[in-house]
């Protein structure tokens, strides 16, 4: 009987497995109705030796009424979000969602995988902090 179990949770495991990766894929992999506004930086470097080759990065994001940001990753760039208008949905890689209003907030560590989704009448607007790594063309 303990084989049996055994076997079925690793059965059921695999099929969450497949939904989950289903879900991944079925998300926009591009952008669509969305725009950003010229990011504000700064070197952290000078600031904190450690975090030489590294910036803060401040911007508004703007998502019109039914666009999108698609499929991306915070890895090596976590963030803070606060939602300043609209009805924003976030969905995960792994197919849980959740729904963001005017004066929410969350953040963002580099394990998430992310879209987001206006499903409002109105434009989402969001400001985003992010430390990223410089850029050393720039």
């Amino acid at each position: 009987m303990k084989i049996h179990c055994t076997r079925l949770i690793l059965f059921l495991l695999a099929i969450l497995g497949l939904a989950f990766t289903a879900l991944a894929a079925d998300a926009p992999t591009g952008n669509a109705g969305y725009k950003s506004s010229k990011p504000t930086v700064v070197d952290l470097g000078p600031e904190f030796s450690p975090m030489a080759g590294w910036q803060l990065r401040l911007r508004v994001l703007t998502i019109e009424p039914g666009g999108h940001i698609g499929l991306h990753s915070h890895k090596d760039r976590p963030s803070v979000v606060y939602f300043m208008q609209g009805t924003d949905t976030v969905t995960r890689n792994d197919g849980t969602s959740q729904t963001f209003h005017a004066g929410d907030t969350t953040g963002e560590p580099g394990t998430t995988v992310h879209w987001h989704k206006n499903d409002g009448k109105d434009d989402v607007v969001l400001v985003t902090a992010d430390i990223i790594k410089a850029d050393p063309a720039k």
